[in-house]
């Protein structure tokens, strides 16, 4: 099979093309002929505007055959037509140079049979001379200053190509003999006509092509007309030798005498490069202005620029587009309209233009609904209104956006007050691109903080299993002068674009802020999902102005937890906020470290020598850059491998190229340009691939790839859904889902239970639309309910409490009043009397009953309430409501008992999920059985009756608390492996950045990070790969191993909490890691042990162990210690074999294994465990004779996991029992406490449902333990 042009795998070049515009020669004799120039009667020079057309494009050549054809355009003889000669004697095109070609343009573009031009297609040359002189072509008899602006070109698709243009007036006649009927004449005045000069680059580099184009101007002013043409292909072929940096902390730099010129790094993939000054947009507007121009954006109005200066156009027009990250911009982009373009304005879409000012009035007077922003003026107005007439942003982030605005120093002069003269002046542009970068890394916060404090709260209203924003939830928790801006931003393309970006959990800059920025109430609040109700001191702060987080400024501990300082974590997650805090650290933190690499001078001479030597050179620094580059900036090394291998492949060196990318996989796998690296395999010729075939780091990169064409390609789902309510009966199956959507409950059992409830004494099993219409009103009412409560009340309850249930003014033992319900307590609103009388919290009740009382002649059914803390009941008449209030105390405190006796605040959380459906079914089945359909949901209520309440004595002491992983997926997921990372592992810039982590890895490659000093969510999900993780280490300061099922050794970035580099070195799956002198080991199951430099990521050393199953190594004393299934053995670090011991006869005959060990060396003592075994084996190392030690463990099947903390042995175990639980039939397991001395259990833990599968030790002060998926909670265990 043919292969694809390499053109199409590699990156796009710099220079896309230079394209010269300006007036025919016989245009311009023309002129001069008919009407010679002069000056009007008040001395101005008199103008003249002609027709521009295309003179020349020049266009690179391929990149792929830029050094196989030099050697024959060499050798073609060279034909120069400058610029004066007629169209008609054009001689064919040739290329001039080894890397760029010319072609003449007469009237439209030719076909080169030769196939080097290569003309971007998206650039319109019929418009391209107007955009050029949207003013006109100018002719004019004096010399006019040199001009420039920009161009942005946007294709069908929606990707955008940039231009820079120069305008340079030359002089074309002087004193020429013209003759008319024979008789001859001489003029003697001055011609001057305007050049255009656009450069074309998919890179918005508008600053460095600038400068690019004033060193082609110093040479333009000193040649002659007949030797432009060369010096622009002179110019074209140089640029088109610079490499373009790849995103990250590396800029190039290049000579173009008399300027060095840098290429500045994007931020990431998916973010433009900053080339510009981002200050002009603040300099041009205040801060009310520019958020009223960013505001008619987000809202996707139709807005038009105007300046007298064609340049400011697109500089403010890119500016403003670059403050709406991560929102990307999704509508016609045309910054610059030439005066003959203003019919453009008609467009009935959303649109950003710009024109010149002189048309201002004529706009503003014949259009409507436009948004005018003049620039000069620093204006923002509506056409044919007086008033602007939008939505505004939020008034908290439009607050702190101004705070922010007024710190920022916005001119260079000032910064440079107190700083000597520089008397080079590239020494000076140096400090002037230093304090540039600072100052737009500055502006580019302010603008991103902007945007995650107005949509910091979309998130939460999330469903990502179905893809499903809700829309009008979100809204609910919108302030009301906020809702209209809201209501119309979430209906425009640039939120639909932002939702998909959030929906596939992108970790990007607006991700990473809002990570970093959360307050600690925010982090609490994703501790407990609970639904949303306004709490008490949200409620307090609308009615004071107060922030509602003023008052929580403690900042939690840095190492470990307190978790006693915090024992109320149910708190809401509701409501904007009416005021942002200010985060300071955004502005105080450093500037990344940026390192700038210089280019060997661009070749003066474009002979195949002159490039050969210039590429030779440029791989020769390379080299030396990444030999000095420590191995820990792993960041910095990838981007150089990434430039070397471009260069190698650019040589056709492709062996070289293969090894720079098989390198460069193992650094940043973000940077792995997978296409090229498959061309690449492909064209290898024989003694190229049998060459390879020899060298094992390509090997494995040729089956990389090999895998990658044999793997089907999936395309995402990124669609994203808004709830719309049934119209057909729902099944099971589709009752479940769309619960989930309409985000009621994401609990799986719980919505069975629904289902159960509303399809109660129903034949079809099925439940109507309109019920679930009913219930959906109802639960969405009762969420928008906001009671109002008397300031005494509000006074008296805590801060995070919400009212969730409020009866009927009845009858009661204590007065008339209204019965009101929060997660924590019942208390009496009476009537005619101020503040409250609390009735009980729920884990003071000891009995609920319904009894009757009489009134009159009757008697009406009241409910009873016991309490420990008062010798008398409580009694309420709540008549018709007696059995539903009855049903949802009982679950409430029910679901209290559990929450305190099992330290997991979950329990609570559901209780109060339940507690609500029961409300809503109850108060949608309009017949005499809807408390009967409604006691299906009272879950706790029902469970506390089938198993015993109480947990053992010693687990209560031992159990500190309980955490959820999968609180945001609708089923819960298996804790493979644990991980618990110091403070100081992933000290990040931000303030949040110290606290110890705990990394939990769940099924199918997904791990969740947790602030180990609230325990509060920092990252629900980063995704390696998606097989099985089976262990974790953390290594040096900045990475996280992880080894997986699927063979690869993933490296997290704490800091950015993306994976972005891997080791594929073994062959089958990572089973385990060790480290020694800060040296990782890794071990594969097949017997493969790896010995690794963490700082670049090779290996050191490899052993192989003859073994049926390794699954895990240890290293005492200098020793590897290897669990490898039948045996434990121990090898010195060079491989060589010093003991074995083998597991007990009666145990081999058994399909069982070792899966577990711990080695006390001080004593002596080897404990095994194995998965099928209810016992511990404990052998003694220092006497080999001595017979192994079992250790019966009553009520357990098998051992799963063990780790030594302090002098104790913590085992996880599986139970052989199986219990009635908390969700259904489950295992019985025990994490056992042994003392080594003994060899007796000291206690025996229960706190999980299912299999314990990972231990994991906190400093030596908490153990944290995982379970299987029936369970799939986190236990948290003091240790003693």
């Amino acid at each position: 099979m043919a292969l694809t042009p390499i053109s199409d795998h590699l990156p796009p070049a710099l220079l896309e093309a230079c394209v010269v515009l300006g007036a025919s020669h016989d245009r311009l004799k023309e002129l001069y002929q008919s009407r010679p120039l002069g000056k009007d009667c008040n001395g101005t020079p008199e103008l003249s505007l002609l027709e521009p057309e295309v003179l020349h494009i020049v266009a690179p050549l391929l990149l792929s055959n830029s050094l196989a054809q030099c050697e024959a355009v060499s050798s073609q003889g060279r034909r120069r037509r400058p610029f004066n000669m007629k169209k008609k004697e054009r001689p064919p095109s040739a290329a001039a140079a080894s890397s760029c070609s010319v072609q003449g343009i007469p009237g439209e573009r030719r076909n080169n049979t030769s196939g080097d031009i290569s003309v971007p297609k998206d650039i319109d040359l019929k418009a391209l001379p107007q955009l050029c002189f949207p003013d006109g072509l100018q002719v004019t008899n004096e010399l006019k200053e040199e001009r420039f602006h920009f161009l942005v070109f946007t294709d069908v698709f929606g990707n955008r190509t940039h231009g820079v243009v120069m305008q340079y007036y030359r002089l074309i006649m002087e004193g020429t003999p013209i003759y008319q009927n024979g008789h001859g004449s001489f003029h003697s005045t001055r011609l001057y006509s305007a050049y255009g000069f656009c450069v074309i680059s998919k890179y918005p580099y508008y600053s460095a092509l600038k400068d690019c184009m004033s060193c082609l101007l110093v040479q333009l002013r000193t040649c002659r007309l007949s030797d432009m043409e060369e010096r622009v292909k002179e110019f074209t072929a140089r640029l088109a030798l610079v490499p373009v940096p790849p995103p990250g902390p590396l800029h190039v730099m290049f000579s173009l005498p008399p300027l060095d010129i840098v290429l500045p790094a994007r931020e990431d993939e998916d973010c433009p490069p900053v080339d510009l000054d981002l200050q002009i947009s603040l300099l041009c507007f205040r801060p009310q202005q520019l958020l009223q121009v960013l505001s008619s954006l987000l809202q996707e109005q139709r807005v038009v620029l105007f300046s007298a200066d064609w340049a400011q156009l697109t500089l403010v027009a890119e500016s403003l587009l670059l403050f709406l990250k991560p929102m990307s911009w999704q509508h016609p982009y045309v910054p610059v309209l030439a005066s003959r373009m203003l019919d453009f304005l008609m467009a009935p879409t959303a649109f950003l233009m710009g024109c010149h000012s002189s048309h201002y009035k004529d706009v503003a007077a014949e259009t409507d609904d436009l948004i005018l922003i003049h620039i000069d003026a620093g204006t923002v107005s509506r056409s044919q209104c007086d008033t602007v007439g939008l939505p505004e942003i939020p008034i908290a982030a439009a607050d702190c956006f101004t705070q922010r605005c007024m710190s920022l120093q916005l001119h260079f002069q000032l910064f440079q007050c107190q700083r000597s003269s520089c008397s080079d002046i590239n020494e000076q542009r140096a400090q002037k691109r230093a304090w540039q970068r600072s100052l737009n890394m500055d502006i580019q916060k302010i603008m991103l903080e902007l945007m995650v404090n107005i949509f910091r709260d979309v998130s939460s209203h999330l469903n990502f299993e179905h893809r499903v924003f809700n829309s009008e939830e979100f809204l609910k928790t919108r302030e009301p002068p906020e809702m209209l801006f809201y209501k119309m931003v979430l209906e425009t393309h640039v939120f639909h674009f932002f939702l998909k970006d959030r929906l596939n959990r992108k970790m990007d800059s607006f991700a990473r802020m809002e990570l970093h920025t959360r307050s600690e109430m925010q982090k609490l609040k994703c501790m407990v999902v609970n639904p949303r109700r306004p709490t008490m001191q949200e409620i307090q702060a609308r009615r004071t102005g107060c922030h509602p987080e003023a008052m929580l400024n403690k900042r939690l501990g840095m190492s470990l937890p307190n978790l006693g300082d915090h024992p109320q974590v149910t708190l809401q997650t509701q409501t904007s906020l009416t005021k942002i805090l200010i985060y300071d650290p955004i502005l105080r933190s450093p500037l990344k470290c940026m390192r700038v690499f210089k280019l060997p001078e661009l070749p003066a001479s474009l002979s195949l020598l002159s490039i050969q030597r210039f590429y030779n050179e440029l791989i020769l620094q390379l080299g030396k850059a990444i030999f000095c580059v420590p191995p820990e900036n792993s960041e910095l090394l990838a981007r150089f491998c990434y430039l070397r291998g471009l260069i190698n492949t650019l040589c056709s060196r492709r062996l070289e190229a293969l090894r720079d990318f098989q390198n460069l996989y193992k650094t940043d796998t973000s940077l792995f340009p997978t296409q090229l690296v498959a061309w690449l395999v492909d064209s290898l010729l024989l003694e190229e691939r049998q060459l390879a075939e020899r060298r094992p780091e390509l090997k494995r990169l040729f089956l990389k790839v090999k895998t990658d064409n044999e793997r089907v390609s999936i395309q995402p789902d990124d669609h994203v859904k808004k709830f719309e309510l049934p119209r057909s009966r729902l099944a099971r199956e589709a009752f479940v889902r769309c619960v989930q959507e309409s985000g009621i409950v994401k609990d799986g059992p719980t919505i069975q239970r629904l289902f159960d409830a509303l399809t109660d004494h129903v034949d079809e099993k099925q439940v109507d639309p309109t019920l679930f219409k009913d219930v959906y009103t109802f639960w969405k009412e009762a969420e928008a309910q906001d009671v109002d409560l008397p300031p005494e009340v509000v006074d008296r309850l805590d801060n995070n409490e919400c009212v969730y249930k409020l009866s009927s003014c009845v009858k009661t033992s204590h007065g008339v009043g209204k019965i009101a319900m929060t997660q924590k307590r019942l208390f009496l609103l009476q009537e005619g009397r101020p503040g409250l009388w609390e009735i009980t919290r729920f884990r003071d009740i000891t009995e609920v009953k319904i009894s009757s009382s009489p009134f009159l002649l009757l008697r009406v059914p009241s409910l009873c309430i016991r309490t420990s803390c008062r010798a008398e009941g409580f009694e309420a008449n709540l008549k018709t409501e007696t059995g539903l209030w009855d049903l949802v105390i009982r679950e409430m405190w029910a679901g209290r008992r559990m929450a305190d006796q099992h330290k997991d605040p979950q329990y609570m959380a559901q209780a109060l999920t339940n507690m609500l459906l029961m409300d809503a079914v109850a108060g949608c089945l309009h017949s005499q059985r809807s408390i009967g359909s409604a006691s299906k949901l009272a879950y706790f209520d029902r469970i506390k009756h089938e198993v015993p309440m109480m947990v053992p004595e010693a687990t209560s002491q031992t159990l500190k608390h309980k955490i959820n992983p999968s609180q945001d997926l609708a089923e819960p997921q298996t804790v493979h492996v644990l991980l618990y990372t110091p403070g100081q592992l992933s000290c990040s810039d931000t303030e949040e950045g110290g606290n110890p982590k705990l990394w939990v890895a769940l099924s199918g490659g997904r791990v969740v990070v947790f602030d180990a000093a609230s325990w509060s969510m920092l990252q629900d999900c980063i995704q390696v790969g998606n097989a099985q993780l089976n262990c974790m280490l953390g290594v040096g300061q900045d990475q996280v191993w992880i080894g997986s099922r699927d063979s690869v050794i993933y490296i997290v970035d704490p800091r950015s909490m993306s994976c972005n580099k891997q080791l594929t070195e073994h062959r089958q799956e990572v089973t385990g890691f060790a480290v020694y002198n800060e040296q990782p080991y890794s071990c594969s199951a097949e017997g493969t042990i790896l010995l690794w430099d963490a700082s670049s990521l090779t290996v050191n050393r490899q052993l192989l162990l003859t073994c049926d199953r390794l699954s895990s190594i240890q290293i005492h004393n200098g020793m590897l210690w290897c669990c490898c299934g039948d045996s434990i053995v121990e090898i010195r670090r060079n491989g060589a074999l010093q003991r074995r011991i083998s597991m007990p006869d009666d145990l081999l005959t058994m399909p069982s294994c070792f899966n577990s060990f711990v080695l006390i060396m001080e004593l002596g003592q080897l404990w095994t465990g194995c998965p099928d075994s209810g016992e511990l084996c404990v052998w003694h190392t220092s006497d080999a004779k001595r017979p192994v030690k079992r250790i019966p463990l009553p009520g357990i099947s098998g051992v799963n996991c063990m780790i030594r903390v302090k002098d104790q042995i913590w085992v996880g175990c599986q139970g052989d029992r199986v219990l009635g639980g908390p969700y259904g039939r489950q295992l019985r397991s025990l994490v056992l406490v042994v003392d080594p001395g003994s060899h007796a259990v000291q206690k025996e833990l229960q706190a999980h449902s299912d299999t314990i599968h990972t231990l994991c030790s906190a400093e030596h002060r908490y153990v944290l333990s995982g379970s299987g998926r029936r369970d799939g909670k986190i236990a948290i265990w003091n240790v003693d």
